[in-house]
């Protein structure tokens, strides 16, 4: 008797603690029909649900007191309701969605929409809960988009380090948190969910940027994304392409016109046909840039193609292809940038791309609340680099003289496949991710004489310049296999653990040759030796990573996480012999550490934040100091493992909805401001080479602040940004400004800036017209101190320049 009476009494505890306060409803449009997949959302309990086919619903833990429901689909205007625990049946009407509303009137539709598709804990098959994610929605922006202003478009994101550059924002250079922006190498860039970098492993940079007239949304995910995308430290950047709209077909065409010659267009084709959807585009630049001899032309062409076989299975296609060319100017030395920004001494220098991508991806739902993703992936590409490179950089460009030539091809595909299962664990929601990932490359490098005139001509010249000091022929074969893992453990509704883990297995090679020619000042052969090397490197290992999220009723959320780190040496790199700098050959791979802890979310529904402090030790870090190497008698900035370093800092965005605060009953007028604020500190903690124990890291900035306001009423809406980054060291020496170099400019700080830039538009039944100034101040500054393409040298950023969009939409 005792032990049934203990059974009693342990079944009425378990379901007092695990009952679940639940109301059953039904949504339906005006005309009385069952809305099916309607998305429902409790602000309370940050928990997500959706209709059936019918339309019926049923939303379970609900908290004591209000819960405010929130009810979307496309198409639909967002409603919002609160009840209270208690309530058993809800019946929901969605009124339709009007046409030809205001820009104001759309923006705080979609802001409500944005807020609610925020990167949720569990993403289709992609785990987010406890990480530090951002996202960016482009239609709340009001910017240059034409020449994808990174400046502006990623303002609400914090701690980032941005490389500008003038050639139509053809190239994205993203860093922060001490990793260096070139061609956001430091970051695994994904667009629509697939790798576009050209190498992952080998050379992961970024030779092509999405345009941003073509976004739907910008996703970040922080280091802890090292588990689910790849070992980089920065994390991984995902770039959302628009989906297709829902009629048959719609035609948008936007054309830009603005300082130095610059012309875009943008054109897409967009629409829905029973289960086949579309969305495609064009896009052409052309423009001279604001120095001499820095005119650019690019193509850039993407089509995707999507059948939904049934409501639970689809397949999604989509091809990419970037082609540009552009003179590149070089760079400067702090002599001449002091003397004028504007000048040029190369008129010699090219670079062309040749990018294509091709992604297919097949989804799939299951009836027991499980979701499969298979993706294949791969790039056939190339890029091209020609030009004087001389580390004097104020040496004259003398024509008929030999250039130097850079090959490099890219050929690799990869498969990723993920599973996602939800399932109940003592009556709470848990998930369980469990994925892997199949990349292989075979991508070459060679280097050699250039001709010797100064057109764009990317033929290799040996005949002509047989005893070139510097000539290489790389294949470089890559291979990586990896497993991954995560697991969201509800331990109450509102608290949460997700742990995980990475396997990776990664080859690398590097066979070729390369050509040692040393002469005297006569010119004559010293030394002419051919070296041959196959290099092979294998290595595998775990990382792991954990996660921990305190969802409380007042619309706030903790979050911390720690993931290991891992970033592999690129043979590339080590070959690819540069006048500027050097690297050495016993370069090893770095690892590490990342963790943030922080706070987020909304206060009086009116103020967005995100308040976090973050951590990132690096062992083996990769820097660069000055120095002098056997082969040069020349200073050189040279790339070596130089210790172990710490970067760590506060970062904070908030973003204040005045006129919800002050004009709620308005609905055509809107005005925001926000504050994006990084305060970053660093330190190389150990190192064994001299003077550079108890320096700041390269490419950290102690203060990077952006604050901006935007103001709307109707269809008119401005936009208004004020970007501050204070100075940086760009080598682990931590040497100073020279403003009397007048020979390399590759050394010394990046100084303090600051830029102010202005946004506006206006909408007219089909038409919008946008037109913005950068740079308004007109100041003179720089963000680069290059040590090849596409200097050597300082690379000065734009001054002030106009711009002006039309859009129609048919």
């Amino acid at each position: 008797m005792k032990l049934k009476a203990y059974n009693i009494l342990l079944l009425l505890v378990t379901t007092t603690l695990f009952a679940q306060n639940s109301v059953k409803g039904k949504v339906t449009n005006k005309e009385g029909k069952g809305l099916e997949f309607v998305e429902i959302y409790n602000k309370a309990t940050y928990e997500f649900f959706s209709t059936d086919e019918n339309g019926i619903f049923e939303i379970k833990n609900l908290t004591k007191g209000n819960n405010v429901i929130v009810f979307f689909q496309a198409n639909y205007k967002i409603k919002e309701i609160t009840i209270e625990a208690g309530v058993k049946e809800l019946k929901v009407v969605l009124d339709d969605l009007e046409t030809n509303l205001s820009e104001v009137v759309l923006i705080k539709q979609n802001e409500k929409l944005f807020a609610i598709n925020k990167l949720k804990d569990i993403e289709e098959t992609a785990i987010y809960a406890g990480k530090k994610t951002e996202v960016i929605s482009l239609d709340k922006i009001t910017a240059n988009k034409a020449t994808n202003n990174s400046r502006q478009v990623f303002a609400q994101v914090v701690g980032l380090t941005i490389n500008e550059s003038n050639d139509g924002g053809l190239q994205l250079s993203l860093g922060g948190r001490g990793l260096d922006p070139n061609r956001t190498a430091n970051f695994n860039t994904r667009q629509n969910d697939y790798d576009i970098s050209a190498d992952v492993l080998g050379y992961p940079e970024s030779y092509y940027a999405t345009p941003t007239e073509a976004l739907e949304s910008i996703q970040i995910v922080r280091g802890a994304a090292s588990l689910q995308y790849g070992t980089q430290f920065g994390g991984m950047i995902n770039f959302k392409i628009k989906k297709p709209v829902e009629k048959p077909i719609e035609l948008v065409t936007r054309t830009t016109l603005g300082s130095y010659n610059l012309f875009t267009n943008f054109t897409s084709l967009s629409g829905t046909k029973g289960k086949f959807s579309y969305y495609t585009y064009y896009n052409y630049k052309q423009g001279d840039g604001f120095r001499p001899n820095s005119k650019f032309d690019s193509k850039s062409f993407f089509v995707n193609l999507n059948y939904q076989f049934t409501k639970n299975t689809s397949l999604h296609l989509d091809y990419t292809h970037f082609n540009y060319l552009a003179q590149q100017a070089g760079g400067l030395t702090d002599f001449m940038f002091a003397q004028n920004p504007e000048q040029s001494n190369r008129s010699r220098n090219w670079f062309k791309v040749d990018w294509n991508l091709f992604a297919l991806r097949f989804k799939h739902h299951f009836e027991h609340n499980a979701d499969f993703s298979l993706q294949l992936f791969g790039l056939d590409a190339s890029r091209k680099a020609l030009g004087y490179r001389s580390n004097r950089v104020s040496n004259p460009d003398t024509e008929g003289t030999v250039r130097d030539l850079i090959l490099g091809d890219f050929v690799n595909w990869g498969a990723e496949a993920r599973y996602l299962k939800k399932y109940k664990f003592f009556g709470n929601d848990n998930a369980f991710l469990i994925g892997t990932k199949y990349y292989q490359a075979k991508n070459s490098g060679v280097q050699g004489p250039g001709s010797s005139g100064s057109d764009a001509n990317f033929g290799l010249a040996t005949a002509e310049f047989p005893n070139y000091r510097t000539q290489s022929d790389y294949a470089y074969p890559n291979l990586n296999f990896s497993v991954f893992g995560e697991n969201i453990f509800k331990i109450t509704p509102k608290f949460s653990i997700t742990p995980g883990f990475r396997y990776e297995n990664i080859k690398t090679q590097a066979n070729g040759f390369y050509r040692k020619i040393n002469t005297d000042l006569a010119g004559n052969i010293l030394l002419d030796e051919t070296v041959f090397e196959e290099n092979i490197k294998e290595r595998d290992f775990f990382l792991f990573g954990l996660g921990l999220s305190y969802k409380m009723n007042n619309g706030l959320e903790i979050y911390a996480n720690a993931s290991q780190n891992y970033r592999s040496v690129t043979f590339n790199d080590i070959r690819t012999a540069n006048p500027s700098a050097a690297i050495d050959e016993n370069l090893t791979d770095e690892n590490g550490y990342t963790s943030d802890i922080g706070v987020r979310g909304k206060l009086l529904d009116n103020v967005s934040f995100d308040a976090s402090v973050y951590a990132l030790y690096y062992n083996d870090k990769i820097g660069e100091y000055l120095t002098q190497v056997p082969s040069s008698a020349a200073l050189v900035r040279y790339r070596d493992n130089v210790g172990t370093a710490l970067t760590y800092g506060f970062e904070s965005l908030i973003d204040w909805n005045i006129s919800k605060t002050f004009f709620r009953e308005n609905d055509h007028f809107i005005w925001s401001v926000f504050s994006n604020l990084a305060l970053t500190n660093s330190e190389y903690l150990e190192s064994d080479i001299k003077n550079i124990k108890g320096n700041k890291v390269e490419f950290v900035p102690n203060y990077n602040l952006k604050l901006g306001t935007g103001v709307g009423y109707k269809n008119f809406l401005t936009s208004l940004q004020f970007t501050y980054v204070s100075s940086q060291f760009t080598n682990a020496e931590n040497n100073p400004i020279d403003v009397n170099d007048n020979t390399y400019g590759i050394f010394g700080e990046i100084p303090a800036y600051n830029v102010l830039d202005f946004s506006s538009s206006y909408k007219w039944k089909n038409f919008k017209l946008e037109a913005g100034v950068n740079n308004v101040l007109n100041n003179w500054y720089f963000t680069r101190r290059a040590t090849g393409y596409p200097g050597p040298g300082i690379i000065p950023s734009e001054p002030r320049v106009f711009y002006a969009t039309l859009e129609l939409v048919f």
